[in-house]
């Protein structure tokens, strides 16, 4: 049975298939119910398409967001239960806009950004689209656009930088302006060394509290006073021997302590 558009819902795309998904409801599965399943689908295709180009502005393709919003009505198609009495424009266009912006979400973004952020940006892109039509010969203020969209001008500045960041730049991409070939990596530091001395000297420190006094005052007076073993063992009246003897066996004992501490 044709489905037949002359009934128009709100929308001049929207044609009337009340009748359509009733009879599909009804149907069990086979090939005459998958032949009335594709002639709804195909009755709001139009619509699902205007979906679609609402969002053809923001970096992805008018096909592939097609795709992404046939596939949405497809699913409303399969999940509309008639019986509850509601219209199915009304149940499918959120399905098929939250299957566009998952898109987005799930395969736009480069790196993985928290959803709080692109709520931001999405807030802060449509601020400026509203203000732009107030304002003219300028860009709208981050004062304006927090203003009009109930935001901190510090949630309008991160909202600001998540619109640029869709995609990361490359670190062998040649600087902007350069001349001599220079990359993006290249003017940038390698890590500090010292950061992991910071990291040892901490955990050594914790372990080294917890020896024996007379242990760390003979460390203290090798690593921190510079004293020679000879010296140290003149200064506690024991032997050099002794001395390295207690040296080497408190450095293998923190040694051990502070590898058993990183992989506990």
């Amino acid at each position: 049975m044709p489905i037949h558009a002359s009934v128009k819902h709100p929308h001049d795309d929207a044609p009337d298939t009340a009748d359509a998904f009733r009879r599909l409801a009804a149907l069990p599965e086979g090939p005459e119910r998958d032949t009335v399943r594709e002639r709804i689908v195909e009755a709001w295709l139009p619509m699902a398409e205007r979906l679609a180009g609402r969002f053809r502005s923001r970096g992805e393709s008018y096909e592939d967001l097609r795709q992404v919003a046939s596939l949405g009505l497809v699913q409303a198609v399969d999940r509309y239960d008639p019986e509850r009495g509601n219209a199915f424009e009304s149940y499918a266009v959120p399905t098929i806009t939250g299957e566009i912006k998952r898109h987005f979400r799930d395969h736009m973004w480069t790196l993985h950004v928290p959803r709080r952020v692109q709520d931001l940006r999405n807030r802060v892109r449509f601020a400026g689209q509203d203000l732009s039509r107030t304002v003219s010969g300028r860009r709208p203020t981050v004062t304006e656009i927090a203003e009009h969209a109930d935001l901190s001008e510090e949630d309008v500045r991160v909202g600001l930088e998540a619109l640029e960041s869709f995609t990361a730049l490359s670190l062998d991409a040649e600087l902007p302006g350069g001349e001599d070939g220079c990359s993006l990596g290249d003017a940038l530091r390698g890590p500090d060394p010292a950061l992991d001395t910071v990291v040892d000297r901490d955990a050594v420190r914790k372990r080294l509290a917890a020896l024996p006094e007379r242990e760390r005052a003979i460390l203290y007076m090798r690593f921190f006073d510079d004293m020679t073993q000879s010296r140290i063992a003149e200064e506690l009246g024991i032997s050099q021997m002794h001395v390295s003897r207690l040296i080497s066996r408190c450095c293998n004992r923190v040694r051990e302590q502070v590898l058993h501490d990183r992989t506990a």
